[in-house]
């Protein structure tokens, strides 16, 4: 009898591939106009270290559209391009919450307080561009995940996987995940036994030994398991 043929674990079947599409489809932002759709995500949610950072995005032209999805899908160099291109030709905000927040109020809540930020900030900067011709104004927020921002003002609607379905998601996530690498690129240079540069703050085993061989500093977040321990 010859030997029973196993799926594959790297490529499912196409027939699987087909449902996932249907299930998460594109999402075309326009749709929930009229006046600005902002896209908002966070990044460093699961990290021991470093602050959490969001970034809030409304696409002003189709300029880079093209080229944007899920920032982890993308290289490094690659997403600091198209961060320098998103920057320069869109509306951004970007907001964080630091280490002590975060082990104050929890991750959940400090994720939410970061993105609060970030739409304040693009919220502030169309408000600004109103007074200088522009007459739309800020009528929607596209969130990835499956939870709403508590107390937002502005309408808005979760997405799962928006940061891949959905452009002005997939740009924030982009912004956001460029703006805090680069911060523990910074705090690298003062700590150069914990690897920041390399992994950015998450939990990897390189991360967790230097915790445990050194000890944690003012920039790990000292309710986190990995951490805590090493008080």
């Amino acid at each position: 009898m010859p030997p029973l043929k196993t799926a594959s674990k790297t490529s499912p079947s196409p027939r699987l591939a087909k449902k996932a599409d249907l299930i998460l489809p594109r999402v075309d932002w326009r749709i929930y106009g009229p006046g600005f759709v902002a896209g908002v995500d966070e990044v460093g949610r699961g990290c021991l270290a470093g602050p959490v950072y969001a970034a809030a995005v409304v696409l002003k032209s189709e300029a880079g559209v093209s080229q944007l999805t899920d920032s982890k899908l993308l290289s490094e160099k690659r997403r600091e391009e198209i961060s320098a291109l998103i920057l320069e030709e869109h509306w951004v905000g970007v907001g964080s919450a630091t280490v002590e927040e975060i082990d104050q109020i929890n991750i959940l809540q400090a994720s939410f307080l970061a993105m609060r930020r970030a739409i304040s900030e693009l919220a502030q900067k169309i408000e600004l561009a109103q007074k200088i011709g522009e007459t739309a104004s800020l009528k929607h927020v596209l969130v990835d995940g499956h939870m709403k921002i508590p107390t937002l003002s502005f309408e808005q609607t979760p997405l799962v996987k928006g940061d891949l379905r959905c452009a002005p998601i997939s740009a924030a996530s982009i912004v956001a995940k460029v703006a805090r690498d680069q911060l523990m690129k910074e705090i690298a240079k003062d700590h150069p036994h914990y690897g920041f540069e390399g992994h950015k703050g998450y939990a990897c085993p390189a991360h967790k030994k230097a915790i445990a061989e050194h000890g944690p500093i003012i920039w790990h977040r000292k309710t986190f398991a990995g951490v805590k321990e090493h008080l």
